[in-house]
């Protein structure tokens, strides 16, 4: 490519198997070669000898330290390898904090805090917002500058978001719970009023906000600069497989925040204040230690500033490795500029480089297919376990456990097999594209799943049973339960012995409780029918309900569990490729940019709209709703699982055919460069020599 406004990555391309060299240009000296026949070379006129050229700054390589402190034991990390080993802790605690911890933590925060849910989810929502404002001046200013102290910027910005989030239990005082919530018939002590009040606890609200916006900004240089590093470190085929690593450990992070929050809300939430509580986990009251993982969270980000500091401008032999990459960029007359050394380094140039890509429609398609697979993933990631517990009547935890287990491995396994394929095969732009398509295809058939996996309701009294041939459909209220003043917003599912579920052992007219017993058990209640005997005898004449869902007479999970796990997969393996597909498609100048681009279109488009479109479809399942005194609607109690599943699979089918067509639109609209380039040698001030040249066959395959 020529410009007049000095060197771009300068790249020397072989024209035949005979001798090669592959040497930077400089402001010194310029070695260039004229081919002009098989076997005969013309050479230039050559300066005399002179001293090893220095290197040019957008190429400037060195050894792993700080100054002049570059012990030797540092040089083991200056490598691809090193890099990518800390590029995936960063990676891994980002997806820990951000997808793991706050949303594990996110109910005990609005206990604890007393925030609304609208307002909870402005709080998960500012991470986006965050990333979305900062993301495009990141990822221009940040490709020409210092990418591993840009990383070390974000991880000092994610260790302060962590810490920043869980300020408000160091400050907010000792938690004090109320009196026990009795749950049976008759109820004394639970009536309430409608009252609106405004706690000062809620205005921490503000300060978990900040956490978040926080962490958003460390977020951004590491998917975009980090994502562009590695990609100039090694050769062509060897990125996707790195990326795709580094891709997995994002996927593997919420995995380990969700184990590591679990565990740790199994600690009272005072614990680091001496405090003992005298009620366990069963109780509502009970509040866990929320805020250790993000102390953790907070050294362990920080402990990546130093390494990531460390690191040279550009690992050793870059400079090589770029000389021996061939150009794969769509060819588009808008993007003449970008020959211009010194295009980039201003604001100025901002609107032209971001009307570049907006111009170039394989990039605008292959991001647009991301930012409608990402509507789908973090759809499923928010709800998936919900859909578990209400189709196969599960308990909450016990889904949520099932879906990690089927979600995260799938995700990352997903996303290592797309990249090791891509590598393994040495895949040019287009076919990487038509690799992607195939997987879509692949997911999108796998997606009908839902319509034959699904199952029918339990019975549920008051909504499709009668209480023992009393009281209305559409009302938890009957004859048998009126006199006990029941909470329509305690939600505490007893199962009785008629198969029949109820809404609460105080729905069900339960007046005593077995103490002490696992699982929790009620004898005298009233609503309970004696016509069936859906329980053995013994059971039966030890209670008449028991804590819990009633057991569901479906079949189907293994079937669900396997084929969504099959889905998963092949829906992750067309992630890597196609984020590769876009570095390989843009300018080389342009890929943090782009990246940069592509992350908002992915929030604006997908993560964001993503978990509210499937909470419509859910909300629009809803048989039954939480009202409260104020005659205001909560949470939904139960919801029509047939109408769920094809609810979310008119969701998946409709947002997968949309990958689908704008991965076709980017295969048919690619245009590759052609076999004969002109590659531009250029020093400070002047154009030394422009030549075309012919790609190596030998060592590139050519696209289908």
């Amino acid at each position: 490519m020529e410009g007049a406004g000095g060197l771009d990555n300068p790249a020397f391309v072989p024209s035949s198997p005979g001798p090669r060299r592959h040497l930077p240009a400089s402001l010194a000296e310029v070695e260039v070669s004229v081919f002009s026949g098989p076997g005969e070379e013309l050479p230039l006129p050559q300066p005399l000898a002179q001293p090893p050229p220095a290197q040019p700054p957008e190429l400037e390589e060195g050894p792993c330290g700080c100054g002049r402190f570059t012990p030797q034991c540092l040089q083991r990390c200056n490598n691809p390898k090193g890099f990518l080993f800390h590029y995936c802790l960063l990676a891994l605690t980002q997806g820990i904090v951000v997808n793991g911890l706050v949303n594990i933590s996110i109910s005990t925060v609005e206990k604890r805090y007393e925030l609304k849910s609208s307002l909870t989810g402005l709080v998960s929502s500012s991470y986006d917002i965050s990333f979305c404002l900062l993301s495009l001046f990141v990822s221009f200013f940040g490709e020409r500058g210092h990418k591993p102290r840009w990383l070390a910027f974000a991880s000092f910005m994610m260790g302060l978001g962590s810490l920043i989030f869980s300020l408000p239990h160091f400050t907010s005082g000792e938690y004090h719970f109320g009196s026990k919530f009795e749950d049976t018939c008759p109820v004394t002590g639970n009536s309430s009023s409608c009252r609106d009040s405004t706690s000062k606890l809620s205005s921490y609200l503000y300060v978990f906000i900040l956490g978040q916006l926080f962490l958003g900004v460390g977020g951004t240089p590491l998917y975009t600069l980090g994502t562009a590093f590695i990609d100039d470190s090694v050769p062509t085929h060897k990125s996707s497989l790195y990326i795709g690593i580094g891709f997995s450990m994002s996927v593997l992070g919420p995995a380990i925040g969700y184990v590591l929050g679990g565990q740790l809300l199994k600690i009272y939430i005072d614990a680091d204040m001496g405090k003992r509580a005298f009620i366990n986990e069963d109780d509502p009251r009970w509040l866990g230690a929320w805020w250790i993982g993000f102390i953790l969270s907070w050294f362990l980000a920080w402990s990546l500033i130093l390494p990531f500091s460390c690191f040279p401008k550009h690992l050793p032999g870059t400079a090589e490795i770029q000389a021996g990459k061939i150009s794969q960029a769509h060819q588009n007359e808008s993007d003449t500029k970008t020959t211009d050394k010194n295009f980039g380094k201003s604001i100025k140039d901002f609107p032209a480089s971001l009307k570049i890509l907006l111009r170039n429609p394989v990039f605008m398609c292959l991001a647009m297919s991301t930012a409608t697979e990402a509507l789908i993933s973090t759809g499923f990631a928010t709800f998936l376990s919900k859909y578990i517990e209400n189709q196969f009547g599960l308990s909450s935890s016990f889904a949520a456990t099932l879906g990690g287990v089927v979600l995260i491995p799938g995700a990352a396994l997903g996303q290592i097999l797309g990249g090791v394929i891509v590598s393994k095969f040495k895949m040019a732009c287009k076919n990487i594209m038509k690799f992607s398509l195939l997987m879509s295809l692949l997911s999108l058939v796998l997606s009908f799943i839902f319509l034959f996996a699904k199952c029918g309701n339990e019975p549920f009294a008051g909504v499709s049973e009668a209480y023992n041939g009393t009281g209305e459909l559409g009302n938890l209220t009957a004859p048998c339960n009126v006199n006990c003043n029941c909470l329509g917003s305690f939600y505490f599912p007893v199962c009785g012995r008629d198969g029949v579920q109820y809404f609460s052992p105080c729905i069900a007219g339960c007046k005593n409780s077995v103490p002490n017993s696992q699982p929790k058990t009620y004898n005298n209640c009233s609503c309970i029918g004696r016509t069936k005997q859906m329980m053995s005898s013994a059971e039966s004449l030890s209670f008449e309900a028991k804590a819990g869902k009633c057991g569901t007479h479906c079949t189907n999970l293994p079937l669900f569990l396997g084929f969504f796990f099959v889905t998963i997969v092949f829906t992750f393996m067309a992630g890597t490729p196609v984020t590769v597909a876009i570095l390989r498609c843009v300018n080389n100048q342009q890929r943090s940019l782009a990246l940069g681009v592509q992350f908002v279109l992915v929030r604006l488009l997908g993560t964001i709209p993503g978990p509210i479109v499937f909470g419509f479809a859910i909300d629009n399942s809803c048989s039954l709703w939480d009202i409260n005194e104020c005659g205001i609607r909560g949470a939904c109690w139960l919801y029509d699982n047939a109408r769920m599943a094809f609810m979310l699979v008119g969701i998946s089918v409709g947002c997968k055919a949309l990958t689908i067509l704008f991965n076709i639109l980017a295969i048919f609209l690619y245009k590759p460069p052609p076999s004969g380039t002109h590659v531009t040698f250029q020093s400070e001030n002047v154009v030394v020599a422009s030549v075309p040249v012919e790609p190596d066959h030998s060592k590139t395959r050519h696209d289908g």
